[in-house]
C-alpha cells in the first residue's frame, strides 16, 4: 500500500549516516518531507530514523545498502518499489575519494569509487528518473564537487568521478526541463566530514578551513528546491574556477592543483 505524502514530498538520500547526507536528510525533515535513508551502517540509519520522526513527526524507511556493489541501484529501486514508496526528489550524496599517485594505489579501491560516484549514482537516476517523468514533476541533487572542475593530480580518478557528475547533472537538466524536473549538482570545496580521514586525507591544508556540512547542505537543498543548474557553498571559488582557472595555462593549472593535494607533513 502506497504511505500517504507529505507535503514536502518524500527524498531519498543516499550516504545518510553521516556528514552532508546526515544533514539533507535533517533538513528536508525540518521541512517536514518524508525520507527514505540508504546507506551501509543500519545502525546509524535506525538512530537517525529514530530522531527525525520524534523531532519532526514525518515518516522514515531505512534501507542498509552498500553501493559499491554492482547490482546496488537495482536492488534498493526494488525495495523501495516493493514498500510503494514514490521518491519526489533524489539526493545522490554518497560518495568517497582516496588520495596517492594513481599506480600506487590498488585498483580495487579506484573502481569501488567509480562504481559509487558514478555508475550507481548513474543507475539510480535513471530508476527513478522514470516515475518523475510519468508525475511531471521530480527534483533531482548530485553531491558533486568543486574538483569537477579541474584535474586532481594525486587524487586523479575522485576528481574525474566528480567531472562526471557535474556534466552528467547539467546535460540531465536540460533533457527533462519540460517535464518539470530540475537536477542540480553541488558543487562544495573542502568540507568537514569524514570524507577527510577515509580519503587519507590528513596533512592536506584547505581541510584546515574547510566547512561544517550543515552549511553546505543548506546551500544544496536551497539550490535544488530554486532548480538551479550548479551551486557553489563559497562564492570565491565559484569566481576562480569559472572566470579565473579557464584563462590560466593547463600546466599551471596542474601545478596549483598538485599542491593544494600534497600534505604538510
Amino acid at each position: 500500500m502506497t504511505q500517504a505524502k507529505s507535503k514536502a514530498g518524500t527524498a531519498l538520500v543516499t550516504g545518510a549516516s553521516s556528514g552532508i547526507g546526515l544533514e539533507l536528510a535533517t533538513i528536508h525533515a525540518e521541512k517536514g518531507g518524508d525520507l527514505i535513508l540508504v546507506a551501509r551502517s543500519e545502525g546509524k540509519l535506525t538512530e537517525l530514523k529514530t530522531e527525525l520522526e520524534k523531532r519532526y513527526q514525518v515518516k522514515v524507511e531505512v534501507i542498509a545498502c552498500d553501493l559499491s556493489e554492482p547490482d546496488s541501484a537495482n536492488a534498493l529501486f526494488e525495495q523501495t518499489q516493493a514498500k510503494g514508496l514514490q521518491v519526489d526528489a533524489l539526493i545522490n550524496n554518497a560518495g568517497f575519494g582516496g588520495h596517492g599517485l594513481f599506480h600506487q594505489r590498488e585498483l580495487s579501491a579506484e573502481q569501488a569509487m567509480m562504481q559509487v560516484n558514478m555508475i550507481t549514482l548513474t543507475n539510480l537516476t535513471h530508476l527513478y528518473l522514470q516515475g518523475m517523468v510519468e508525475r511531471n514533476y521530480g527534483k533531482i541533487l548530485n553531491v558533486s564537487s568543486t574538483a569537477s572542475f579541474i584535474p586532481g593530480p594525486l587524487q586523479a580518478v575522485y576528481y574525474a568521478t566528480k567531472a562526471y557528475v557535474t556534466s552528467f547533472s547539467q546535460a540531465l537538466a536540460e533533457e527533462v526541463k519540460a517535464n518539470n524536473i530540475t537536477v542540480t549538482a553541488l558543487c562544495p570545496g573542502a568540507v568537514a566530514t569524514g570524507f577527510v580521514k577515509a580519503g587519507d586525507l590528513e596533512g592536506v591544508e584547505i581541510f584546515d578551513k574547510a566547512k561544517t556540512p550543515r552549511s553546505v547542505a543548506e546551500c544544496g537543498y536551497q539550490a535544488m528546491q530554486q532548480g538551479e543548474l550548479v551551486a557553489f557553498n563559497e562564492s570565491s571559488l565559484k569566481f576562480m574556477l569559472n572566470w579565473i582557472t579557464p584563462l590560466l595555462p593547463r600546466k599551471l593549472v596542474l601545478k596549483f592543483s598538485r599542491q593544494a593535494m600534497e600534505k604538510s607533513s
